[in-house]
C-alpha cells in the first residue's frame, strides 16, 4: 500500500507490494534468521539484518525505508534491563498518589469550589512518572547536576500528590488546588506555571506544543553552555513528557530535526499514547503509535516502543505463525480504546476472536486473565527497561511511545471514555471501586460521611515503603520538580561601556538598529560582562547589520565548520565553532524563542545566567509567537527581545505581512513585556542598562522582565546623548527632547522612535510657515506610561481618602500648553493608550489598515502620519480654539498637498529593505 492509503498506519510496505515467486526459498530464509535470533540472540540478529540492509543499497536493491516496526515492543524480552527496584513498595505508594491526585481533582469540584482539574491523565500516566520519580529524574543536588524534567500540564495533581507523599505538601495545600488567591499561602496552580509557584515548577507546558519545542532548546542550551565552557552539563538529562493528541500541535513536531540534527542524546520524549485527546481517539481509523514512530525515525530520533506489559509475552512466544501481530498491527485505535471501555469476555471476541489460532491461545484464560492483560505503559518492568535504554543510547535524541489507558483504574465510567478528559468528580461508587483497585484503606463510612470529601491518604513518614520513596529521591539528588532562582553573581557593565551610545554618530547617518548593534558589540566585548550574552537571531543577522558578529563571536554549532566556507576569504566570512556564542536558529522564529527561553532561564535551571537578546524582523515576533513569549514570562524569563525593521511604513519595499504597525499593542498583552519605541542610540543606552539592571542588579524588585526594543532600518544622524538628559524620562517613557524657539499659539507634538525626525521637522515648519511654537516630547514607552497610568488611578481607586497620585506622562506635560498631536509609525491606537491621562485636548496619527510597497515618503503620506499631517493636525486645532487663521488648514493642505501620495518628503531612501 502507499503512503496515504488505508493500511499505511499500520505495516512499513516490505512486501505488500511483491508476488513471493518461491515461498519455499523465503521460508528457509526465515528459518534461517528464527534460528539466529534462538541460538545469538537479537542483537545479534539486528547487526546481521543491518548489514544486509547495507550490502542490499551497495547492489542496488531496492529496500524500501522501514519507517515503522510491528505493533510490539521495540526492546525484545532478552534485551530488557532488569527492574532494580522494589516493586512492592513501589506499587503501594504508587496507588497512594494516585488516589490523592483523584481526590484533590474531586474534592476541588465539590459545589461551593467547582474550579475543576484533571483526573484521567494522571491515572493513565502514573508509572510512566513513577518509574522516573525512583529510578531516572536527578534533583537539584544530582553530582553532575540535575535532569530537567517538562511534566504534562493535565498530570499536575499526580506531581502534587507526590510532593504530599514527600511531605513537601500538606493537606491543607492539596485543598488549595485552583485556589490561588482565596487560599493564598496553600494554593497549588492548575498546571505547571513557574509563575505561580517559583520554588516548585520548572517549566510552564499546558499550552500545547510549546512544551516539546522548550524541551529540544532546553537541551540545546545546556550543551550551549557546556561547549562555552559556562557550566558541565555533561551529565544532565532533558524529560518531556507529552500527549499523543498533544503532538498534532506543529510545534510538537516542527523542530525535531533541531534535535537530531545537533544529536541532542540528552533529550528523551515521552509521549503517553492513551490514543485518546480531549473530545475523542487521536486517530479512531488510524494507529498514532506508528504514525509518530515513522514521524520521529524519519526526523533522526531513535525511537522505542513499550506496548504491551510483560502478560503479553508468553502469547506472543506462543505466536509463531504471526496471527497475533498480525490482528496487532491491523487492530485501529478506535477498536482498542473500546476494549478498555468493556469487558475481558469483549476482548476475547471481538480481538481474540478474530482468528481460530489466536482464540485457542486464550482458550485456557479466563475473562479477568484477559482483562488483566496490561498496556505497556503500565508496566514498570517495560517502562524502566525503555527509560535505561534511552539514556543510555547514544548520538540521537529518543522518544519513547508508551501506551496507556486514559483514566486507568478509575473504573468503567472513566476507562477509556471519550468524556474521561472534562470528568473531573467521582460518584460515590467510583470511589468505592477506585479504593478497592488501589487497596487504599479508607472505610465506606469514611466515604460516605462526605462523599465531596474523600479522605486524602499518607501511611505516615515511619511506614517502609515511604522511607523507600524517600531514599530513592536522596539517592537522586532530591525532590523533583524543584526551581531554585539562586544563582552565581554577574558583574554588570561599566559605565563606559554605554559610551558608544552616547557619541552618536558624527556627521554619518546610522539607523538605530545600527546604533543598537553597536551597542551590543561593546557589551560582547566587556571582559566580565560580555560572555554572559547569547545573541539569538534567526536567518536574518546579515539584514540587521549583524554579520560583523561572525568571525569574532562565531555561529555556535556543536559540530563546528567541517565545510569550506564560500566567503571565507571575507573579513565577515561566515564561521561556526561549538564554542560559538551566537544562536542562529535559522528561519524560525519559534526555534528562536524557545532558545531565547532556554538561555533567558539558564539563572534558575543552572544557577548560570545568560542574557538572550533575541533581535527579529518586528512583525515576526509578538504576532507569530506570542503563545511562546506567554510562556517565557511564565518561566520568568530575563532578557532582551529586538524588534528590527519595526513601523509599517519604514520597511519600505517588503509589503503587508512584513510591516509591523501593531506590535508593541501585541506585546502590551504580556505584563513581564517591557516595551520601548526608542528614537536614538543614547536613549537605548539608558534602556538597555536600565534592563540591566532591573534583571540582576542588587536594588531590583521585580527582576523577571523581557525588555523589548522596536528598532528601525531608516538611517538618520545620530545626536549626541544632550547635556541635561532627562534619564528619568527616557526610563519612564516621555522626556521634552525639543522646547519651542519661537513664541505663538502652542502646540505639543509627542512622538515615539522613527517618527521623532519628523516631529523635529514639524516644529521647525509651524515655525517658519505658520508662526506657531511647538514642543516636541520623545515619547520612549507609550506602554509604561499607560501601566503607570493605570497603576495610579488604581491606587485612587483603593485608597480615597490618600491624595492621588499623578501619572508620570501628566506630571511631565504640566504646564504644557495647547492641543497635543501624538505620532508613531504604529496603528493610533498605540499613542492613543495614554490619552487618558493627558488633559490636552488629544489627536492621535498613525498608520492603520495593512501595509503596502512604496517609498518611505509615500507610505507616509498615504498613512497620513508624516511631517506635514502633524503640520495639518496641529493648525486644525488650533484654528478650533481660534488661535490660528481658521482657513489655516485648508491653506496647509493646498500647500503640501497633503492628498497627493506623490507629494510626501518625509524620510529618506537609505537602509536595507
Amino acid at each position: 500500500m502507499a503512503a496515504g492509503e488505508d493500511t499505511s498506519h499500520i505495516l512499513s510496505g516490505l512486501t505488500d507490494q511483491l508476488p513471493d515467486r518461491d515461498p519455499e526459498e523465503t521460508a528457509e530464509w526465515v528459518e534461517s534468521l528464527d534460528a539466529l535470533i534462538r541460538e545469538q540472540g537479537t542483537e545479534r540478529a539486528q547487526y546481521i539484518m543491518r548489514s544486509l540492509l547495507q550490502r542490499a543499497g551497495a547492489q542496488s536493491v531496492g529496500v524500501p525505508m522501514v519507517t515503522t516496526t510491528d505493533y510490539v515492543n521495540t526492546i525484545p524480552v532478552d534485551q530488557e534491563a532488569p527492574f532494580p527496584g522494589n516493586e512492592e513498595y513501589e506499587r503501594r505508594y504508587r496507588a497512594y498518589m494516585r488516589w490523592n491526585a483523584a481526590v484533590m481533582v474531586h474534592r476541588a469540584q465539590r459545589p461551593e469550589i467547582g474550579v475543576g482539574g484533571h483526573i484521567s491523565t494522571y491515572a493513565g500516566a502514573a508509572t510512566l512518572y513513577e518509574v522516573g520519580f525512583n529510578h531516572f529524574f536527578r534533583g537539584k543536588d544530582a553530582p553532575g547536576g540535575g535532569d530537567q524534567v517538562f511534566f504534562q500540564g493535565h498530570a499536575s495533581p499526580g506531581m502534587y500528590a507526590r510532593a504530599f507523599m514527600e511531605g513537601r505538601l500538606t493537606e491543607e495545600d492539596l485543598d488549595g488546588f485552583r485556589q490561588e488567591k482565596s487560599r493564598q499561602g496553600h494554593a497549588l496552580s492548575s498546571y505547571p506555571h513557574p509563575r505561580l509557584m517559583p520554588d516548585f515548577w520548572e517549566f510552564p507546558t499546558v499550552s500545547m506544543g510549546i512544551g516539546p519545542m522548550n524541551a529540544i532548546y532546553q537541551a540545546q542550551s545546556n550543551r550551549y553552555l557546556h561547549n562555552r565552557g559556562l557550566k558541565d552539563t555533561s551529565d544532565q538529562q532533558v524529560w518531556a513528557f507529552l500527549g499523543d493528541g498533544e503532538m498534532d500541535e506543529p510545534e510538537s513536531r516542527g523542530l525535531l530535526q533541531l534535535a537530531a540534527n545537533e544529536n541532542l542524546d540528552n533529550l528523551n520524549f515521552v509521549i503517553n499514547c492513551n490514543l485518546q485527546r480531549l473530545d475523542g481517539p487521536v486517530r479512531g481509523n488510524g494507529k498514532i503509535m506508528q504514525e509518530l514512530e515513522a514521524f520521529f525515525r524519519g526526523a533522526g530520533w531513535n525511537v522505542i516502543k513499550v506496548v504491551w506489559g510483560r502478560e503479553w509475552d508468553d502469547l506472543l512466544t506462543q505466536d509463531t505463525n504471526g496471527s497475533l501481530v498480525k490482528i496487532m498491527n491491523e487492530t485501529p485505535d478506535g477498536d482498542y480504546q473500546t476494549y478498555k471501555a468493556e469487558s475481558g469476555g469483549f476482548v476475547r471476541e471481538h480481538f481474540f476472536g478474530k482468528d481460530p489460532a489466536t482464540k485457542d491461545m486464550v482458550a485456557d484464560l479466563t475473562d479477568d486473565q484477559i482483562w488483566n492483560l496490561k498496556r505497556g505503559g503500565h508496566d514498570y518492568r517495560k517502562v524502566y527497561a525503555a527509560y535505561k535504554a534511552a539514556t543510555e543510547f547514544k548520538g540521537k535524541p529518543t522518544v519513547i511511545l508508551a501506551k496507556t489507558v486514559k483514566g486507568y483504574g478509575l473504573g468503567p465510567h472513566f476507562e477509556g471514555r471519550n468524556a474521561t478528559h472534562q470528568m473531573k468528580k467521582l460518584t460515590l461508587d467510583d470511589l468505592k471501586k477506585f479504593r478497592d483497585h488501589l487497596r487504599i484503606p479508607v472505610t465506606d463510612e469514611q466515604l460516605e460521611q462526605d462523599t465531596y470529601r474523600p479522605p486524602y491518604y499518607h501511611p505516615g513518614t515511619d511506614a517502609p515503603e515511604i522511607k523507600y520513596m524517600m531514599e530513592r529521591r536522596a539517592a537522586l539528588g532530591g525532590s523533583v520538580p524543584e526551581r531554585r532562582s539562586k544563582h552565581a553573581e554577574i558583574v554588570l557593565p561599566e559605565a563606559k561601556t554605554y559610551e558608544v551610545a552616547k557619541r552618536g554618530s558624527g556627521k554619518q547617518q546610522a539607523a538605530t538598529t545600527m546604533a543598537f548593534v553597536r551597542l551590543l558589540k561593546d557589551l560582547m566585548r566587556d571582559k566580565n560582562f560580555g560572555k554572559h550574552i547569547a545573541p539569538i537571531i534567526p536567518d536574518e543577522a546579515r539584514t540587521f547589520g549583524m554579520d560583523a558578529f561572525f568571525p569574532t563571536a562565531k555561529i555556535y554549532n556543536p559540530k563546528g565548520q567541517n565545510y569550506l566556507s564560500v566567503d571565507r576569504d571575507l573579513v565577515l566570512a561566515y564561521k561556526e565553532s561549538p564554542a560559538g556564542q551566537l544562536i542562529h536558529p535559522g528561519i524560525n522564529e519559534a526555534g528562536a524563542v524557545a532558545a531565547f527561553t532556554a538561555a533567558g532561564t539558564a539563572y534558575a535551571t543552572h544557577g548560570v545566567p545568560l542574557i538572550p537578546v533575541y533581535v527579529f524582523y518586528s512583525m515576526f515576533g509578538f504576532q507569530r509567537t506570542g503563545d511562546a513569549f506567554w510562556a517565557a514570562a511564565d518561566q520568568m524569563t530575563r532578557g532582551f527581545i529586538i524588534g528590527a525593521t519595526a513601523g509599517r511604513t519604514t520597511l519600505t519595499g517588503e509589503g503587508l505581512q512584513h510591516a509591523d504597525g501593531h506590535s508593541p499593542l501585541l506585546a502590551s498583552t504580556n505584563p513581564a513585556v517591557v516595551t520601548y519605541d526608542p528614537a536614538y542610540g543614547y536613549e537605548m543606552g539608558h534602556i538597555i542598562r536600565d534592563g540591566l539592571e532591573r534583571m540582576y542588579g542588587p536594588d531590583s524588585d521585580d527582576r523577571n522582565l523581557m525588555y523589548y526594543l522596536t528598532v528601525y532600518n531608516e538611517p538618520i544622524v545620530q545626536p549626541a546623548e544632550p547635556a541635561e538628559l532627562d534619564v528619568e524620562g527616557v526610563i519612564k517613557g516621555i522626556y521634552l527632547l525639543a522646547p519651542a524657539k519661537i513664541d505663538g499659539p502652542r502646540t505639543q507634538i509627542l512622538a515615539s522612535g522613527v517618527s521623532v525626525p519628523w516631529a523635529i521637522e514639524a516644529q521647525r515648519i509651524l515655525a517658519e510657515d505658520w508662526s506657531v511654537s511647538a514642543d516636541v516630547w520623545s515619547v520612549t514607552s507609550w506602554n509604561e506610561l499607560r501601566r503607570d497610568g493605570l497603576a495610579a488611578e488604581e491606587e485612587a481607586f483603593l485608597n480615597p481618602e490618600q491624595p492621588a497620585r499623578v501619572p508620570f506622562v501628566t506630571q511631565q506635560l504640566e504646564g504644557a500648553t495647547g492641543p497635543v498631536v501624538a505620532v508613531s509609525d504604529y496603528m493610533k491606537a498605540v499613542p492613543d493608550q495614554i490619552r487618558q491621562f493627558v488633559p490636552n485636548e488629544y489627536a492621535t496619527l498613525g498608520a492603520d489598515g495593512f501595509g503596502f510597497s512604496d517609498t518611505r515618503a509615500a507610505a507616509r503620506r498615504f498613512f497620513k502620519n508624516d511631517t506635514h499631517s502633524i503640520v495639518v493636525r496641529a493648525l486644525e486645532m488650533l484654528a478650533r480654539r481660534g488661535e490660528v487663521d481658521a482657513g489655516a488648514p485648508v491653506k496647509a493642505i493646498e500647500k503640501y498637498k497633503l492628498l497627493n501620495v506623490n507629494a510626501g518628503t518625509t524620510g529618506n531612501t537609505g537602509g536595507e529593505a
